[in-house]
């Protein structure tokens, strides 16, 4: 979870609330490829989900599950 590509994204979705895919792929200045890997894995880890609209897909934080990991880490 602290790769820092997915820390990024998490800031970036934080900060803009909804985020389409390109826009991330464009903030991150990573492949798209790349981007979406570490999309599937924090949505795997639950802290964000995916809401297909069309052929995009827009992306936002799971802010309980988010506050749920940050007091996991604040306990170690």
């Amino acid at each position: 979870m602290g790769h820092p590509v997915r820390v990024k994204i998490l800031r970036l979705l934080l900060a803009k609330d909804m985020c389409i895919c390109g826009d991330i792929v464009l903030e991150v200045g990573l492949a798209q490829s790349t981007v979406s890997q570490h999309l599937k894995v924090l949505k795997q880890a639950g802290l964000i989900r995916g809401d297909i609209d069309g052929p995009k897909t827009c992306y936002c934080v799971e802010r309980a599950a988010l506050r749920h990991f940050g007091s996991l880490v604040d306990a170690l």
